[in-house]
């Protein structure tokens, strides 16, 4: 988990950059298949739905889950194990966020006539279904482990200053 903003930037930055980049790539490929163009027109969403996800996951998407999960689903024994935590964090962010941003793919790919409900509970099924497995077994191994390195370096940085403060008392 970050224990700082800057460390919770770095962690939401290389979480989103991924998981946006993979999912805009899966609905284009989705809505027009494995074309000349698929790349380029992943590309050009890639922007506006990483922004989009940034904002979601920063101020609406990641205060709610880490509140509801904390709150509701992790117990004493799961807090002994700090896997167990990131996996509930991870499960609640991806049904918030697969929510949300399924939305604004249906806005954004002017798919709201017909039976907006059907589409919708079909654009989220079908998110869901990539974005979980994605973000359990790739990119939250990924971001967690860069995190990790961040935090082994900025805990090594602060050990010969901390050590030097004991030996000036």
């Amino acid at each position: 988990m970050p224990r700082n903003l800057k460390e919770e930037i770095v962690f939401t930055a290389i979480m989103a950059g991924l998981m946006v980049f993979v999912m805009v790539c899966y609905n284009v490929v989705l809505v027009q298949g494995f074309t000349e163009g698929f790349l380029l027109n992943s590309i050009k969403e890639y922007p506006g739905g990483l922004l989009v996800a940034i904002i979601l996951d920063l101020l609406i998407v990641g205060p709610i889950a880490k509140g509801f999960a904390f709150k509701y689903i992790i117990n004493d024994y799961m807090k002994k194990n700090v896997v167990l935590i990131g996996i509930t964090i991870s499960v609640m962010m991806v049904l918030g966020m697969v929510s949300c941003m399924s939305l604004f793919g249906m806005i954004m790919a002017h798919n709201l006539g017909g039976n907006v409900l059907a589409t919708y509970g079909h654009t989220w099924i079908f998110n869901l279904i990539m974005a979980l497995p994605l973000q359990l077994i790739v990119v939250g191994p990924i971001a967690r482990g860069v995190l990790g390195k961040m935090q082994a370096a900025a805990d090594k940085a602060s050990a010969p200053q901390e050590k030097t403060d004991k030996e000036i008392d």
